[in-house]
Parts: structure tokens; sequence; C-alpha cells
């Protein structure tokens, strides 16, 4: 009995949210996408938001590996609005959301992994040219895009650049899987070559690097493709969200 207690108190606590905010947007609204709640990593914003597109980010799985459910995951729009009691991880806030739409959607699902084809992210033989820097506690979005097509990378984890380059790698539709062995946050610029058909390219674009230079020549890693792991998020199970 005593063995059964002890076990029974080392189970790991349910990371969840204190406040859980979800409504369908305003109908005609425009723009949206998820905005950092508050500087100290207690929570997220997602303001416009279909829930698949949710799901792709806080599960790190490019959205085209999103399968399953209803349309309207898709189609209809959210905001949601999440917040924490206290500071905690990237990591962590991330169960947290998930945690909190499984809970208010019904959700449920499952991840399948099958070899398929991949780009393997490795350093390169010149070395690495982003810049390690201590993780902090903001909690802003890892990488933006500037005007001028520049993406600036601040604080940001492997496991992120990994899902972040798999969703700009849209023609070649392979999941990017981490071999750098590197570790903790960096922070770096990137100008690359958006994969878009030549006619929708600016003059501003085709004079960009592809992302393969891209990535070799201003961040010191190399895409190679291989055959490995690649993740799908199926879902099994969607209910509309219940009342806040």
């Amino acid at each position: 009995m005593a063995l059964s207690g002890a076990l029974a108190q080392e189970k790991p606590v349910r990371l969840t949210y204190d406040v859980v905010s979800i409504r369908p947007s305003q109908p005609g609204a425009t723009g949206g996408g998820f905005v950092d709640s508050l500087p100290g990593g207690i929570g997220y914003n997602a303001e416009n938001i279909p829930i698949k597109v949710i799901l792709c980010v806080i599960y790190r799985i490019p959205l085209r590996q999103v399968v399953g459910g209803p349309d309207w995951l898709s189609n209809e729009r959210f905001d949601v609005q999440v917040r924490a009691d206290r500071p905690y991880s990237i990591d962590d806030l991330h169960i947290m959301f998930q945690n909190a739409l499984a809970d208010r959607f019904n959700l449920k699902l499952h991840i399948e992994t099958k070899t398929g084809p991949v780009y393997v992210l490795t350093v390169a033989k010149s070395g690495l040219k982003m810049v390690p820097v201590d993780p902090g506690k903001d909690r802003n979005i890892p990488i933006v895009t500037s005007p001028n097509h520049e993406s600036i990378g601040s604080r940001v984890p492997m496991n992120y650049l990994c899902f972040w380059l798999g969703q700009n790698l849209q023609s070649d539709q392979r999941q990017v899987v981490d071999r750098t062995g590197l570790t903790g946050t960096f922070d770096f610029k990137l100008s690359f070559r958006a994969q878009l058909p030549p006619d929708a390219l600016s003059s501003e674009l085709e004079n960009l690097p592809s992302i393969f230079a891209a990535v070799r020549d201003q961040l010191g890693l190399v895409l190679t493709p291989q055959r490995g792991p690649v993740e799908t998020l199926v879902i099994d199970h969607v209910e509309r969200p219940s009342e806040n």
C-alpha cells in the first residue's frame, strides 16, 4: 500500500492554463495569426485562425501533415487566449495549449510515424554561423519576416527551426529532421527565394538565393535529402468548442 501511494504521488501533474478563452472570430475579420500574449512566457493569443493551423504550430508538424476531421477545422476561424499562472518554458506552454484544445474541443488525435522522404539538417563543414544566445524569459514568435524578405530568428530552438524550414519547403513537401546535435537557442538572419512558381516571383525574390544555399551560407547548416521518420498528426475525433 505504501508503495502504491508513493507511485501515485509521483504521477506527473497535467499541465493546464489557468485561463482559456475560445470564441469564433468576428465575421469578415481579416489578418490574424499567433501573437505572444504577455512578456515572461505565460501564454498566447491566437487571433482569427483555423484550428488546424493552431495544431500545426503547437505540435510543430507541417500543416500538410495534419489530417482528418471535419472541414470546419480548416475553414472556420477562432480567437483563442490562454494564460498561465506563472512563466513556463516554450515546450510546457505548447503542452498546455495541446491540453486546452483537447479539453474544449473533446479532441482526440494520434501521431503516425512512417519512413519517407525527409531533409536531414546537419552542421556544414564550414561551421555554424548562427549565434548561440541565452533562451531568456521572452516568448516572442521565434522567427518573423520583415518587409524586405529577411527572416529574423530570435532565441530559436532547433526543433522550431526544423518545423519552420519544413513549412517553407512546400514544393518538396519533406519534413526536416534535426541531426545537428545542437542544443539551446540561436539568433540569425536569413534571406532566401520562396518556393513559388516563376511567374509569382517578384524581381526582388528572383535575386535571392535558394533556401538550400541560404541555409548553408547564412546559417552554416546543410539540408540533405534522405529517407527518415515522417510524422503525421491524425485527428480521430473533434467537436465544436464548449462555451467559455
